[in-house]
């Protein structure tokens, strides 16, 4: 079977750049004959309502706030004598209770990292007198296995003298 070697044809493809407002032009254009997909019909339909209706809402609050406003402008200027001081003194008391928080936060948390450093300490020295219990007990262990073995080594050439001096006995008589 023969095979059939026919040359491939590389086009170069084209960048396509597409300005900003094109991408919405396709989507309604008589190219796309299918309409808009039915998620963006969907989020448009519940978005709508949704977003009108806060809209309203902040008309709503700032139509209040101006009028709110009109209203104690003059309270403000008639009371402002009374109210400044009583501003000044609620901020004060306001500093003072942030300020005893954060003194109470920093005095908690430097008793917490000393108790804990204080048992990591005792841990520490408890680990020291434990690991020299464990060395005096191996270290007297040692020591007894020694003599042990001294005892054993001395015991084992008394018995060799002995079966020595037997068996000379024995040969001399």
């Amino acid at each position: 079977m023969a095979e059939i070697h026919q040359p491939h044809h590389h086009q170069p493809q084209q960048k396509h750049h597409q300005r900003p407002g094109d991408a919405m032009k396709g989507m309604f254009s008589e190219d796309n004959q299918e309409g808009p997909s039915t998620s963006i019909v969907l989020a448009v339909v519940t978005l709508l309502p949704i977003g009108g209706f806060l809209l309203f809402l902040a008309g709503l609050t700032f139509v209040g706030s101006l009028i709110g406003l009109a209203v104690s402008t003059p309270l403000l200027v008639i009371f402002s004598p009374v109210l400044l001081p009583a501003a000044i003194v609620i901020g004060l008391v306001v500093a003072g209770f942030l300020t005893s928080g954060a003194f109470g936060i920093t005095g908690l948390s430097s008793l917490s990292w000393k108790a804990n450093y204080l048992r990591q300490t005792r841990a520490s020295e408890h680990m020291d007198y434990a690991k020299r219990r464990v060395q005096d007990t191996a270290g007297c262990h040692c020591q007894r296995a020694n003599e042990m073995g001294q005892n054993v080594k001395e015991k084992a050439q008394e018995t060799e003298r002995e079966v020595t001096a037997r068996a000379q006995e024995g040969s001399g008589a």
